[in-house]
């Protein structure tokens, strides 16, 4: 057997067919009236009643057709190679039989491999013995043959559009959950620096009060105050980090110890206008001193990605306004501009899944979406306190 052969005979059935919608009970309720009225209508039709009933009994053949295509090609086609013993006639007098090309096209659609060889063997057959038996011409089987392999294309057609349109969501959908794994680790070396830090202060305050514990029984105090603090928010850090690090095992932090990255106090340095870019004003309302510092980082890089975002793809935009306000419990963060979202700006991008990935990690939210005029906003909450 030919290595095609093989493959055909080896597909499985295509996925996701639905067992019976409200559109095939239509369906069969339609062709139920076409046939009746042919029947009742068509005039010098051989073995009228015989030829209508028959025909009705084949139409619930349609509420199976993809779940079990080759026994209803099977029933459909069998019967009528057998309907002319009994009506003396084809049973295609009635030109209402041709939804018959339907079970084709179904079989090429769900079928298996083998489904749609027994299924073709089967048709093909029919034709074959009624031009044998003399009950249709050489022209007409040619013309059923062409009928049947315009089915059975628009068949194969949809069948492989929606694999590969089932490929490509399958790939997009590895690609989010990629930029949502690098997200995390991202945030976990954050974290990790930040903690790596906090221990080393812990260190050398420990460090301070032993060397001034006999001398100065109070800066000793002073030095265990400050290492309480300390210690209650690298736990702080810790578990957020042990979050990020549990859908992501295999993320690992640094051994390489690196200053802490960028803070809220460092957005003054995206104000100002790339060449020939829009210009960026940055404000920033609130107490931002003492906020935890994955929070503090995240913020930057949430309007960073942010103004980078605009800067690529809102068109003929101006003006970035990057709007920082933290209160008692939260921080939020709004980056506006007043462009023409294009676009792929205008459709989820991986920017915005790591975005939001990031905010969600920390107990956040964050949105992004075109404004009612014109430009895009993008809005993020974290607590003060991160998750």
């Amino acid at each position: 057997m030919p290595w095609f052969m093989r493959a055909l005979w080896s597909e499985p059935r295509a996925p996701g067919a639905p067992v019976r919608v409200w559109r095939d009970w239509l369906l069969v309720a339609v062709l139920v009236v076409a046939v009746v009225l042919e029947g009742v209508l068509a005039p010098d039709l051989r073995w009228r009643v015989v030829a209508t009933v028959l025909a009705l009994a084949l139409v619930p053949t349609m509420l199976w057709r993809r779940t079990r295509p080759l026994l209803m090609v099977a029933i459909a086609f069998g019967t009528c190679g057998l309907s002319p013993l009994v009506t003396g006639g084809e049973l295609a007098e009635l030109q209402t039989t041709g939804f018959l090309t339907i079970l084709a096209y179904a079989l090429f659609r769900w079928g298996s491999g083998r489904e749609v060889v027994l299924g073709s063997g089967i048709m093909l057959g029919r034709l074959a013995v009624s031009v044998v038996l003399q009950q249709i011409t050489l022209g007409m089987a040619a013309v059923g043959v062409l009928v049947l392999s315009v089915a059975a294309a628009c068949g194969v057609a949809l069948r492989y559009r929606s694999r590969a349109r089932q490929r490509e969501l399958e790939a997009r959908q590895r690609e989010l959950e990629t930029v949502a794994l690098l997200e995390r680790e991202r945030l976990a070396r954050d974290l990790h620096d930040t903690v790596a830090h906090h221990v080393s202060a812990i260190a050398i305050r420990a460090q301070a009060g032993l060397a001034t514990l006999a001398a100065n029984p109070d800066a000793a105090a002073d030095a265990l105050r400050v290492i309480e603090a300390e210690a209650t928010r690298t736990l702080a850090e810790m578990r957020t980090i042990v979050k990020a690090l549990r859908r992501a095992e295999g993320a690992q932090p640094p051994a390489a110890v690196r200053a802490p990255g960028e803070r809220i106090a460092d957005l003054g340095a995206l104000a100002g206008g790339a060449r020939g870019g829009p210009v960026v004003d940055v404000a920033i309302d609130g107490d931002t001193t003492d906020l935890p510092p994955s929070v503090d980082s995240a913020i930057y890089r949430l309007a960073q990605e942010s103004v980078t975002n605009a800067r690529r793809h809102a068109r003929h935009a101006t003006r970035i306004e990057v709007r920082v306000a933290a209160d008692d419990t939260s921080v939020r963060l709004r980056v506006t501009d007043d462009g023409e979202a294009g676009p792929a700006f205008g459709s989820p991008g991986y920017g915005l899944v790591g975005m939001t990935e990031r905010a969600d990690l920390l107990g956040g939210t964050c949105e992004a979406g075109p404004n009612p005029d014109r430009g895009w906003t993008v809005t993020a909450v974290l607590p003060r306190r991160a998750a």
